[in-house]
């Protein structure tokens, strides 16, 4: 299979294009921001977001955090990434086959938050958690066929770079809409309420899917594929499920072992304080309305400018050197949370800490989206991206699931506050394997580079 291009060859004088900012208004730019909002939305919902639900509810710190569990959806789409490559949802085949998939897995989303927002948590936990898992299931899907849009719509390594910033920067107005503005509303309306409203807002997503254009070059390959060994047929399955992994480690050959293992361990820090932030602001006395202002106001300011400090920073040093810079970052921000436990959590020290937060995350999130977009191949698109972002999700995804537990338990000897301070650090800590991955990458790459002969004048 071929790399990931567009529908067009770029020429020498594409690839040195910078793109400007009209380049941020023209339709698809635009598209992808909406579309990565889209992709956004469900993520706290059924993580973070409904942590806080259930402690304003009174629910376990450790029951809190074997349900956010139900993100292990995220981490396994590879598995039925193959099917999204291959087939086409029933009743939607006229829109194309990628914007077929993203109507379907919207229209779920939006439903299942409407569901959680009725059934509330009066129903057990049960019920609230096979609903958020649901959810989870439709918005991995989502996001599986909106990051093949992405990089099989590019018709330059700039554009993909345009695209992705785009995406991050719709992802992270969704992460704030979520994680701060709905705690406004929940103060106010109250938590079934909040949902219901944002599962509306799952509409906006389903207004950019109906008016963006399918990638034509990558349906032209994946329409081959299917014609020439169709899904059901053994020479299909294996193509669809093994080709890939295959073509991915083809192409990188023993180094994707190293990439995949770094790429799995960048964003463990984030996952794993993520189910205990917004308890600790609880257990700690901020208020919902207080958290959510400074995460609306100044956390938005900082997550623009993590995503175009990123962003630039992708585009003036390569991908490697600002994964670096970016874990760096990551792990000095979350660390930091515990001056929250060992002083007064002010107004001023919270906003500095949410600041370093949102900065750092967006800085990294730009980071690593933008190198695994570079790694996948035209054709099996869905399924290699997939694949890398299961990879980065799912060891984060499983510790998370006992980040309760961690909490609880050093609750025992430290206090409540004291094991909320420990914990931050160490989740700091857990970035420092991937920087050193990362490093490594970097160093064997130059180092092969060279070794390389110089080219004849």
């Amino acid at each position: 299979m071929k790399p990931h291009t567009g529908d067009e060859p770029a020429t020498e004088n594409v690839k040195r294009k910078r793109p400007g900012l009209a380049a941020y208004l023209e339709p698809r730019t635009f598209l992808m921001l909406v579309l990565g909002f889209s992709s956004g939305l469900p993520f706290l919902l059924t993580g973070n977001t409904f942590g806080y639900w259930l402690r304003d509810q009174g629910t376990s710190l450790a029951a809190i955090g074997f349900l956010s569990g139900v993100g292990i959806a995220y981490s396994l789409k590879f598995l039925w990434a193959p099917i999204v490559d291959r087939t086409v949802p029933p009743l939607l085949g006229r829109l194309g086959h990628r914007r077929a998939w993203m109507l379907a897995s919207q229209i779920v989303a939006g439903l299942g938050l409407i569901a959680m927002a009725i059934a509330g948590t009066s129903h057990g936990l049960v019920t609230a958690g096979v609903l958020a898992l649901i959810v989870a299931f439709a918005s991995a899907t989502q996001d599986i066929v909106i990051d093949a849009w992405r990089i099989e719509i590019a018709q330059s390594d700039e554009e993909l770079g345009l695209l992705s910033s785009a995406y991050q920067l719709g992802y992270r107005v969704a992460l704030i809409a979520t994680d701060a503005l709905i705690l406004i509303a929940a103060a106010n309306l109250g938590w079934p309420i909040s949902y219901a409203l944002y599962g509306l807002l799952m509409g906006a997503g389903i207004a950019a899917t109906l008016f963006a254009p399918e990638p034509a070059r990558a349906s032209r390959i994946m329409e081959e594929n299917a014609d020439t060994a169709p899904l059901w047929s053994w020479r299909g399955f294996t193509d669809a499920v093994v080709g890939p992994f295959a073509a991915f480690f083809r192409t990188h050959g023993l180094l994707a072992f190293l990439m995949l293992a770094a790429i799995s361990l960048y964003r463990l820090p984030d996952f794993m304080m993520g189910p205990m932030a917004n308890p600790f602001y609880h257990d700690i006395g901020l208020t919902k309305e207080m958290v959510g202002a400074v995460r609306g106001s100044i956390g938005l300011g900082a997550s623009f400018a993590g995503i175009a400090a990123g962003g630039f920073c992708v585009l003036r040093f390569g991908f490697l050197p600002s994964l670096i810079v970016g874990g760096i970052l990551q792990a000095l921000a979350i660390a930091a949370y515990a001056t929250l436990a060992m002083f007064t959590p002010s107004l001023s020290l919270f906003a500095a800490v949410m600041t370093g937060d949102n900065f750092a995350i967006s800085f990294a999130g730009v980071a690593l989206v933008s190198y695994m977009s570079s790694l996948t191949s035209l054709g099996y698109t869905a399924t290699q991206y997939a694949l890398l972002t299961s990879c980065y999700a799912w060891i984060g995804k499983i510790s998370k699931t006992f980040s309760g537990l961690a909490v609880e338990g050093l609750s025992a000897t430290h206090g409540l506050i004291g094991a909320y301070k420990l914990f931050f650090i160490a989740t700091g800590v857990a970035g420092i394997p991937a920087i050193l991955l990362f490093a490594l990458l970097f160093r064997l790459k130059h180092t092969k580079a060279g070794s390389l002969p110089a080219p004849p004048r």
